[in-house]
């Protein structure tokens, strides 16, 4: 094959980090070929993942506002579902979102090529293509962006059509009267969420002692409290020892703390304990890129790999599994390959749990504060006392603060209530610019806004909030 058809840049993979990459790359005056199943662009997040599951966590808001409209004297009929025209609607977002991807690719004359790609060697891709057929790829550069996908239980897994994962489960095939969710995770209560609202009966089963594990305690029990009070049972510290396929639907025995008497039927089974990174059927194993035990590649700060010509970005490249970091360091690798002296060192990556109430969290963890044997300040609001909350009727929200105490530095911000996942971009920025509690507390927020709670928040850590009484240490 003569040098000319050679790649200048390959970009394997459409979602997030992948189509970031490559416009970057575009952008930067690279000639970029995309390697990606799909028609257009997006990946997992937009056609299997974050785009669908916030499309329809947004009918869940409106239809848990509608029950809750009752506190403020208004009285709606329960809502009548058209579950295909909920369907069609979820998938109407996705094609207008992938639909625009792909005009930006035409706009930024980034070759998209349809297919699978596998390494043959460092310089060397082998293209399964969707029509049919193979092609040889050379290239100069590579970034792998392969993402990740659902991860599973082996000895759970049946052949049952009532057996869902997070993918099955978006595509609504039906409202099922009893429903069974396995992991108290994100993906678990974002689904769980949804199909509470809509009109199934949610069981959750969590093997460890709370949800969300890992994710700061106070946070998470706000959360809890709506959770269990709109999900049929959540049962703490206890697994699925076994499922078996029914007619209809599965049986389930459970072991362990909360473990009920007897085994249980439920219509559909929802598989939601994580996702693992896309590394096998890649040919990684004809380059010289590392995988550690985890399934996670190894790179430095400009996201290269042990293989001088392959970079590594998003799911891949280790935790977070986050569209937001992978789009980040899409762009960073993008910018490394150009020559431009850059790294991959963000002070916060922001985390969103989509339920009702949200949760977001960015920086330093009051529980990763205690794991590190770091000396923090913890500075609370509670929404309780915040009027824009109360006018929203939704005062179960708390924001809150990790100072470092001898400089007085934000080092973390947690914030649980409605709107936490837009919020909680103004303490990724403090945490970034190096912003102290006072900066905070003197920035004017606006009122009455939800907002306000940060700087309420960064008050409270001197003593001196308005609107909550906190005597200053002395």
């Amino acid at each position: 094959m003569a040098e000319s058809d050679r790649k200048e840049l390959v970009v394997i993979g459409g979602g997030p980090g992948g189509y970031a990459a490559a416009f970057m790359a575009a952008d930067l005056g690279m000639k970029v070929t995309l390697i990606d199943p799909g028609e257009n662009p997006g990946g997992t997040c937009l056609y299997r993942g974050c785009i669908p599951s916030k499309s329809l966590l947004h009918v869940a808001k409106l239809i848990m506002e509608s029950r809750d409209a009752k506190e403020w004297g208004l009285t709606f009929e329960e809502p009548k579902i058209d579950i295909d025209k909920l369907r069609t609607w979820k998938n109407d977002v996705i094609g207008k979102l992938t639909g625009g991807l792909g005009q930006l690719a035409k706009q930024r004359k980034v070759e998209h090529v349809r297919g699978m790609a596998k390494f043959k060697d460092a310089h060397t891709l082998e293209v399964n293509m969707v029509e049919g057929g193979t092609q040889t790829m050379p290239f100069e550069t590579a970034i792998l962006a392969s993402g990740s996908e659902p991860a599973t239980i082996k000895s759970l897994m049946i052949d049952s059509p009532h057996l869902l994962n997070s993918t099955t489960a978006l595509d609504l095939p039906e409202i099922p009267e009893k429903m069974l969710i396995i992991g108290g995770g994100y993906i678990g209560l974002e689904m769980g969420t949804v199909y509470a609202s809509l009109g199934s009966r949610v069981s959750l089963v969590e093997m460890t002692s709370g949800l969300l594990p890992g994710v700061d305690r106070d946070l998470v029990a706000i959360l809890a409290r709506r959770i269990k009070a709109n999900f049929e049972s959540v049962m703490l510290n206890t697994t699925v020892k076994a499922l078996s396929p029914q007619k209809n639907g599965i049986k389930v025995s459970f072991e362990g703390d909360e473990a009920p008497d007897g085994d249980r039927i439920f219509d559909k089974v929802l598989m939601a304990v994580g996702r693992r990174p896309n590394s096998e059927g890649l040919g990684l194993e004809n380059t010289g890129v590392e995988i550690n035990e985890r399934g996670f590649a190894k790179v430095d700060e400009q996201r290269r790999s042990a293989e001088p010509s392959i970079f590594v970005i998003g799911d891949l490249a280790g935790e977070p599994m986050l569209a937001h970091k992978a789009t980040h360091e899409g762009r960073i690798a993008a910018e490394a390959i150009a020559g431009s002296k850059i790294a991959y060192e963000p002070q916060a990556v922001p985390a969103v749990v989509f339920t009702d109430p949200e949760v977001a969290w960015a920086g330093l963890t009051e529980t990763q504060a205690k794991e590190q044997g770091k000396e923090v300040a913890i500075a609370k609001f509670p929404w309780g006392a915040s009027g824009r909350a109360l006018t929203l009727g939704r005062s179960d929200g708390l924001t809150k603060l990790i100072i470092d105490p001898s400089n007085e530095r934000i080092l973390g911000v947690g914030i649980v209530g409605p709107g936490a996942g837009e919020l909680i971009a103004e303490g990724v920025v403090a945490i970034e610019m190096a912003a102290t509690a006072l900066d905070v507390s003197l920035s004017i927020h606006p009122h009455p806004t939800l907002s306000e709670t940060i700087m309420e928040a960064a008050e409270a850590f001197y003593g001196v909030p308005t609107h909550i009484y906190r005597p200053k240490k002395k």
